[in-house]
């Protein structure tokens, strides 16, 4: 029954709720494992849905799933040992709220229906926004309202492009029912211009959500204040999730023969990210909100590669798994970091080698992966989209495209070098432990690894995913 992948979860964070801490702890990790293992078994063998006219797997969902698995998996091991060393605010309410965000993101990999997808998202704000606020800050509580509030609005015009997709087929005197995949397969059917407005409202929505400039300004300040494991729970998992509502609306316009349309707005919308987190990374002093906004950059590839289509479109998918294990990788090591130096600002920072040294290796690691660097993923997957847009002769697009990644390199390595060899003359508050060094480690060297060698299974997958918006290795 594929519908246990987030039933459990959520079950579990219901119960975590009045168990106390260190069975909330173990029950934390032992659901990061029977997900994993679940997952394994999806991709595997397959595994048929109960409820099939709401629930089915598709690839780019299978993607999303067992990225969201390992990246769970990992940080609930982090998140034990930094619990250990922060005064957590009612843990039980934490721990729980850790295992419904997992379920309600593992919903949004499942599900093949419009309605139960935009349910599935709206609840992925509702599970996530008490662990932004888990600290009770001032500004805790406005990041949180900023994230509920804007993530709302989004989701409501989401919901507005999911009735003009209604209206497209009704206007159009169709029945069908409103799975993704039935709707692509009928798509051509429907009235052009009403399915046109829905895509625009659900790029807006989702893309609120995913964190698509200008509709951005929640994720640096939600980023920022939330505990690190959250924060790369955030990153590397929530804006993926958000992406695959776009994803599948942008195959029903692909296979209504509006990919053009849609294509053209990622591109624009996407383009418009990477500029606005260039201006911003240049002049941030809080190494946390540089990798918001790093991330936000990061999804302007992801919409920019789906929205050129062909080869690019593959490297689009690839930058999504790199992005996730780099991305997560860099926010968990920033916990350490600030558990160390207790600040999170870079000028406070500094003389990592020696202060942090395991820290530090993993925070240049990531700093290298997430700039493109070899042997890391993202240096393929940003190449794939260069040629792709070579390919379709988009040359101020991909003009565009390279500057804006030479002006974040540019003011990304200008904090790096400061934490890393910059004055320092306090002392060190928390030190170093193998329980928080080692799952940051480990996303790393998967990213090098998958770069190296693919499974081809998950090559298979991604190519699969791919074909319903017009991409392919040789497009």
């Amino acid at each position: 029954m594929l519908e246990l992948i987030f039933i459990i979860p959520v079950f579990l964070g219901v119960i975590t709720f009045f168990l106390p801490r260190t069975a909330g702890r173990f029950l934390l990790i032992m659901a990061g494992v029977f997900h994993l293992a679940f997952t394994a078994s999806i991709w595997l063998k397959g595994v048929a849905p109960y409820w099939a006219p709401y629930f089915g797997i598709a690839p780019e969902g299978q993607i999303v799933l067992l990225v969201t698995s390992f990246l769970y998996l990992l940080i609930a091991a982090y998140t034990v040992s930094y619990m250990a060393e922060v005064e957590m605010h009612n843990e039980p309410v934490f721990a729980g709220c850790m295992l419904l965000f997992l379920g309600a993101m593992s919903m949004v990999a499942v599900t093949d229906h419009i309605i139960v997808l935009w349910i599935a998202i709206e609840a992925t704000t509702l599970m996530s926004a008490p662990l932004i606020f888990l600290h009770k800050s001032k500004e805790a509580l406005e990041a949180t309202w900023k994230y509920v509030m804007i993530c709302s609005v989004g989701i409501a015009l989401a919901l507005l492009g999911v009735f003009f997709t209604i209206l497209a087929i009704d206007t159009s005197d169709i029945n069908v029912p409103i799975t993704f995949t039935d709707l692509a397969r009928a798509s051509g059917r429907f009235d052009p211009t009403w399915l046109k407005a829905g895509f625009i409202f659900i790029l807006i929505g989702y893309g609120t959500k995913m964190g698509l400039a200008p509709m951005h300004t929640w994720l640096p300040d939600a980023h920022s204040e939330a505990p690190s494991p959250v924060s790369a729970l955030l990153s590397g998992a929530l804006l993926n999730c958000a992406f695959l509502g776009i994803y599948k609306t942008h195959g029903i316009m692909q296979a209504a023969g509006l990919g053009w349309y849609s294509g053209r707005i990622l591109v624009v919308f996407g383009l418009i990210s990477m500029v606005v987190a260039a201006v911003f990374i240049m002049q941030q002093d809080n190494y946390k909100r540089l990798l918001a906004y790093s991330s936000i950059e990061n999804m302007g590839v992801i919409a920019f590669g789906t929205g050129i289509g062909g080869l690019a479109a593959f490297g689009a998918m690839l930058h999504l798994i790199h992005h996730a294990l780099i991305k997560s990788s860099l926010f968990l090591t920033s916990g350490n970091i600030l558990l160390g130096y207790g600040s999170k600002k870079i000028k406070e920072t500094g003389r990592m080698p020696l202060f942090m040294p395991g820290t530090s290796i993993s925070f240049m690691g990531g700093f290298a992966g997430i700039s493109g660097f070899p042997p890391f993923g993202i240096f393929l997957s940003e190449l794939m989209i260069i040629l792709g847009a070579l390919r379709k002769g988009a040359y101020i697009s991909l003009g565009i495209f390279i500057i804006s990644l030479i002006l974040v390199f540019a003011g990304a390595s200008k904090g790096v070098i400061r934490m890393s060899f910059g004055n320092f003359n306090g002392e060190l508050l928390v030190g170093e432990k193998f329980m928080r060094l080692a799952p940051p480690c480990i996303l790393l060297l998967v990213s090098a690894g998958l770069s190296i060698w693919m499974p081809d299974t998950l090559y298979q997958t991604i190519l699969k995913a791919i074909s319903t918006i017009g991409g392919g290795i040789n497009g």
